[in-house]
């Protein structure tokens, strides 16, 4: 490998040697291959302040001057590099710039990103949970054991509406006329409905007020009401069912009492060994009786022949057992059935019976 050096031994031991005078310089500065800043000489590859210039600067480093730079085409091993160009000391400023940048964008995001996870930690972003809780929370005390997190109820567990009380607000099916003559101390009220004003057969449903004055419906009976249906000016004879609401206060019947609160009178005169209208037998028709307070004296025998409205106006209405077929007035069901009403009704509740066709309890 040569080296080029401007004075100096030729012999590129490093020995240096006084300078010739001026006047005896071969070349002036910028004059020839080697002077001025041609390749070899002033401020040229290794000229001037070059690891190798001739003169009293032999041993000076260049400021920018580090360990050599490999070998290349244009210079030599021990050359040493130049600073900075202008064009890289443009590029580094916009490398600056651009790392500004990122950082400043960078801060807003991790805040950003910071807000949205606090978010999500009290579980206030739709369909996201509160975080579990760390494994240090997780902790099972005195064990040291980690213990699996119960999962967060949702933002909508917590704020959800608490379920309605079971029950209706009112009776179904009655009107406010019919409600308003419900006795305000009745917690038990028997519906007896007809379909139409004419028809003979009957769905009957006893409704419990609860504590929060909620109406429970017990199950629904199928029955029989008059021949011809239902009235609100009901007469002795007429085989129509009377519209309206009664107390339900005394019982009785061919059998003893079943288990029942009602006053009730045991008797064989609760019988009725005739047809109904239909040819079935009314032997078993009495069984079983309950009085319905139309015509009739509370308190009373449902056999009692008191009328406080007159005798034309009828009597003697019951909820009965069902015979197959309608009846003269009365409200017929499953002996069953009949049974289960008279252990469940309490006179302590005031238990009364709503009773008409379907449109004219509604009204």
């Amino acid at each position: 490998m040569s080296s080029h050096p401007s004075s100096g031994d030729p012999s590129g031991s490093g020995r240096r040697r006084r300078p010739a005078p001026a006047s005896d310089a071969p070349q002036a500065r910028g004059q020839g291959g080697h002077g001025g800043y041609g390749g070899h000489g002033g401020y040229g590859d290794h000229g001037g302040y070059g690891a190798h210039s001739g003169g009293e600067y032999d041993d000076f480093r260049a400021p920018y001057a580090t360990e050599p730079f490999p070998p290349g085409p244009d210079r030599s091993e021990s050359a040493a590099p130049l600073g900075p160009s202008r064009t890289q000391v443009r590029a580094e400023a916009r490398a600056r710039s651009r790392r500004r940048r990122r950082v400043r964008n960078g801060v807003l995001g991790v805040g950003s990103v910071a807000a949205l996870a606090v978010l999500a930690v009290a579980g206030l972003l739709p369909g996201h949970a509160p975080a579990a809780a760390t494994s240090a929370d997780a902790l099972t005390a005195g064990t040291g054991h980690a213990t699996k997190p119960s999962p967060s109820p949702t933002v909508a567990t917590r704020i959800a509406a608490p379920k309605p009380a079971p029950g209706f607000a009112t009776v179904p099916g009655l009107g406010a006329s019919f409600r308003g003559r419900i006795p305000a101390d009745s917690q038990q009220v028997l519906v007896a409905t007809g379909k139409a004003a004419n028809t003979n057969t009957v769905t009957v449903v006893l409704y419990t007020r609860t504590a929060q004055g909620r109406w429970l419906p017990g199950q629904a009976w199928s029955g029989h009401n008059a021949l011809d249906g239902w009235t609100t000016d009901h007469y002795a004879g007429d085989l129509h069912s009377p519209i309206g609401v009664y107390t339900l206060t005394d019982a009785g019947g061919l059998y003893a009492n079943p288990g029942t609160k009602f006053p009730y009178l045991r008797s064989s005169e609760f019988q009725d060994l005739g047809t109904g209208f239909e040819g079935e037998s009314l032997a078993d028709a009495f069984n079983y009786v309950i009085a319905i307070n139309y015509n009739h004296v509370p308190g009373t025998s449902p056999l009692s022949t008191a009328r406080p409205m007159g005798e034309n106006r009828g009597g003697g209405i019951w909820i009965h057992v069902d015979h197959g077929g309608p009846t003269h007035g009365c409200i017929s069901l499953p002996q069953a059935d009949v049974v289960t009403l008279l252990r469940t009704l309490d006179p302590a509740k005031h238990p009364v019976i709503v009773m008409g066709d379907a449109a004219a309890l509604s009204a």
